[in-house]
């Protein structure tokens, strides 16, 4: 079974980090079992493999962190859910792609329990809704926001990092990076786009989501 914690308050990103390490490396040893990890943290950036300099915009703003996931900047804060995904990848079929797919799929899950439809784009990583109460773009195209952002690492095919999900952070917190390094879409919350949700509702939707997505616990 895959164990599920969730830490109250605002979770210090070093020991975050520090925890999912060991507990990576104890999941690839067969001394711990895979686990889901719901976290908030305190007003922070995160620079990813693929980060640019140019993109984080206010480096005074809050700190900054070096991480080794994938991807480029993202901001962590109040009102955003963190979800650190430990799971054993080796043990689900040893494909990557198909893995991210997956988080990606079990986003979308997710937002659909608040009737929210979350879409994927070629080139544009996370997932996006298309906002039809904003102007159309230049070029005629409706506006899509940001909703969630998804950057994961592998260490001996255990899982860590994962995703983030905004439910009622301070939008303009996003203005001091360019968030992944996509000047030409916003972002949003689920608050954002009208919804009264709560970071536990959020958190039941995931749980119920969860097994429809990764089918359970890695067979034996």
């Amino acid at each position: 079974m895959v164990e599920w914690k969730i830490t109250e308050g605002l979770t210090d990103y070093d020991e975050a980090v520090a925890f999912m390490e060991a507990r990576a490396a104890a999941i690839a040893a067969g001394e711990a079992g895979e686990l889901i990890w719901l976290v908030e943290h305190p007003p922070l950036y995160t620079a990813g493999t693929s980060s640019k300099p140019a993109d984080l915009v206010d480096a005074d703003r809050f700190p900054v962190y070096e991480t080794k996931r994938g991807g480029q900047y993202t901001y962590h804060g109040p009102g955003q859910r963190v979800v650190y995904v430990m799971l054993d990848v080796g043990a689900r079929g040893r494909d990557v792609r198909a893995f991210v797919k997956q988080m990606e799929n079990w986003v979308i899950a997710t937002l659909d329990q608040f009737n929210v439809t979350g879409e994927i784009r070629d080139g544009r990583v996370g997932v996006w809704v298309v906002r039809d109460d904003k102007p159309l773009s230049v070029t005629g195209q409706k506006a899509e926001d940001k909703i969630a952002a998804i950057g994961v690492r592998l260490r001996k095919w255990v899982s860590f990092h994962g995703i983030s999900i905004n439910v009622d952070p301070d939008l303009d917190h996003f203005t001091g990076i360019v968030p992944c390094g996509i000047i030409e879409h916003g972002v949003t919350s689920l608050v954002d786009l009208g919804l009264p949700v709560t970071m536990e509702d959020l958190d039941v939707a995931l749980k119920a989501t969860f097994d429809t997505v990764f089918e359970g616990a890695p067979a034996a």
